[in-house]
């Protein structure tokens, strides 16, 4: 990929260390996850690499480095998106130069099949870019008039229309694949997922045509706004039948798009979401469509395909709060159902919209109006309220049978709630609704939850004040305090036998020697970095030098204490052998200890 070292095997090269200068990292992190300030320098989010409902990730925006207390995971810019993004350290600084509008040096690639997949993801780009245009001057051209009219009859303006891309595919088996054949050699063509071909007699593929004709084409784009593949919608008439086709129909997997990777409208929706503190999921485009367009910018859908659960972590970097309000119809209620588990288990707290009438989010907006479906907003259900309704809508009756149906429906439900209390109310609930007595609920709920599988949460090591002021001075990169950091890092190097024993002994060794590098850098354990991370995170300012040489004389006093014990175990076993000349040899040690012992306690104390 780019001509940069890996940070692992070689220094940072110049442009990576260029792009880590000129970064923020709030501002960084802040395009993936919401950020609130917690401190003077510190900012705090839920991490979007493990399951919390409260936050404990956090970034300090002048040493800029990232830390969950949660999930112990640290690092830089580049070491948070190359995670999030699933990149390499490369692509990273690529993703990072460009969020902050610095040129990028030219390219160069470890492989030809790095270079040749690089070359084709631009080039399919193109091809959908271009795709688009083709199809936003279709709809405006004399055959897209009746999907003008019938985008007009769905309430959709031309702005609304220009602001979504929306377009028309042609009823022609070529009119596409004769604009973009200049643009691209038959391989790119075959892999946008924009044409279809048969299979000849000999087992090869015929020549290419349209895959999308006669249909209202809706762009679907990246996190990033690129558009990467596409909807069409058929407006033929049912008679029609199969001739027609579909009546939505979506582009197959490509290397641009993985359905279970993409939320619709996620590139325009993103913003918004952090700013309301909650997304609105729908199920269908139009419903999203609509719902935006009439100002509630929130909205997101998962396309008419089942939630996912690389989907729920997608969403998870922008909110933990969800709003859904999906099709009144069964499907739309099993897919609600869905969704809801899948949103419980990532600790999301979930509300569930029902309109009146029956109506899809769309039609409801359109018919009822923009204020009336605020309201329906603003009255939406707790999941448990509305799973305990349509238990008792699917098991009616007082009977013991329907009685036990629908707290076996209820109870997966009750099990996904990460938190006892949510489970105890949930329970608590259903029992009083279902009819039930509240302790035979509770017991089953308890029988349920021993079969959950077991979960052990670890952290890391306990530190000592002495290791915090030690850390914190060996981390220190203003040449105003320089001293200070000199001073721990000689003692660390001199006197290593001191610091052996502590559990940060590897971080401040790294440290004590790292010169110029960052001091998140250096430290490659992941467990030393993390101790680091936490505590420069609760630093406020840089220790004093008087703190260092409390420590380092603390440290000293400890290696002669247990220099001591060592030499008091020794004598007794030299006593026991009579080896009396080994016997003199060992007591004039302790006697030394003593006198060193005493002379670091008169200067503690001042004398």
């Amino acid at each position: 990929m780019w001509a940069l070292s890996s940070k692992q095997n070689s220094p940072v090269s110049d442009f990576a260390q260029t792009v880590k200068q000129q970064a923020d990292i709030v501002k960084v992190i802040e395009g993936y996850i919401r950020l609130r300030k917690a401190g003077a320098q510190n900012y705090s989010g839920l991490c979007p690499f493990h399951k919390e409902k409260s936050p404990s990730f956090s970034v300090h925006a002048v040493r800029q480095f990232y830390h969950c207390f949660g999930c112990q995971a640290s690092g830089d810019v580049f070491s948070f998106v190359g995670k999030i993004e699933n990149v390499g350290f490369p692509e990273a600084v690529r993703i990072v130069a460009q969020k902050c509008g610095i040129p990028l040096p030219k390219r160069e690639f470890s492989s030809p099949e790095e270079a040749a997949g690089a070359r084709m993801r631009v080039k399919l780009l193109e091809l959908h870019e271009a795709a688009t245009a083709f199809f936003e001057e279709q709809l405006r051209g004399p055959e897209g008039a009746v999907a003008r009219e019938y985008l007009a009859g769905r309430g959709l303006t031309p702005e609304g229309i220009k602001t979504f891309r929306i377009g028309w595919a042609p009823d022609s088996f070529n009119a596409l694949r004769d604009r973009l054949s200049g643009m691209a050699d038959e391989e790119a063509l075959r892999a946008s997922g924009l044409f279809s071909s048969k299979e000849q007699g000999d087992g090869t593929q015929g020549h290419l045509y349209d895959k999308f004709r006669k249909r209202v084409m809706f762009p679907i784009a990246n996190e990033s706004g690129r558009v990467i593949a596409f909807t069409g919608r058929t407006l033929s008439a049912a008679a029609e039948g199969e001739k027609a086709g579909p009546k939505y129909f979506n582009s197959p997997e490509t290397p641009l798009y993985s359905k279970s990777l993409v939320l619709f409208n996620l590139d325009k929706a993103k913003a918004a979401i952090r700013h309301a503190e909650f997304a609105l999921l729908v199920e269908g485009q139009m419903d999203c469509i609509s719902v935006y367009l009439r100002g509630i910018h929130n909205v997101i859908a998962t396309s008419g395909t089942a939630f996912t659960e690389q989907q729920v972590a997608l969403l998870r970097r922008h909110t933990s709060q969800v709003l859904v309000n999906f099709d009144p119809d069964a499907a739309g209620g099993n897919a609600a159902e869905k969704s809801i588990a899948l949103l419980t288990e990532e600790g999301f707290t979930i509300k569930i919209v029902t309109l009146d009438g029956g109506l899809d989010p769309d039609r409801f907006i359109r018919e009822r109006g923009v204020e009336a479906y605020t309201q329906a907003l603003r009255g939406a259900r707790r999941q448990s309220d509305y799973l305990i309704e349509r238990a008792r809508a699917a098991f009616p009756g007082a009977s013991a049978e329907q009685k036990l149906k629908a707290m076996n429906y209820l109870l997966p439900h009750i099990r996904r709630m990460p938190e006892k209390l949510a489970r105890d109310q949930f329970a608590g609930d259903a029992a009083q609704k279902l009819g039930i007595d509240s302790a035979v609920m509770r017991e089953e709920l308890r029988q349920a939850a021993l079969k959950r599988r077991d979960r052990i949460e670890t952290r890391g090591t306990a530190l000592t004040e002495v290791e915090r002021v030690l850390l914190r001075a060996l981390a220190i990169t203003d040449p105003e305090h320089e001293q200070t950091r000199r001073l721990a890092a000689e003692a660390v190097a001199k006197q290593t036998e001191w610091f052996e024993h502590l559990g940060t002994f590897a971080a401040l060794r790294a440290l004590a020697s790292r010169q110029a590098a960052d001091p998140m850098d250096v430290v490659e354990d992941e467990s030393q970095r993390a101790l680091l991370a936490e505590t420069l995170l609760a630093e406020t300012k840089p220790p004093e030098e008087s703190e260092v040489l409390s420590a380092i004389q603390e440290l000293e006093e400890r290696g002669i204490a247990a220099r001591l014990r060592d030499l008091r175990a020794l004598i007794a076993e030299a006593e026991r052998r009579g080896d009396f000349a080994e016997l003199a040899v060992l007591t004039q040690q302790k006697l030394e200890m003593d006198r060193a012992l005493q002379r670091l306690h008169r200067k503690r104390d001042g004398i």
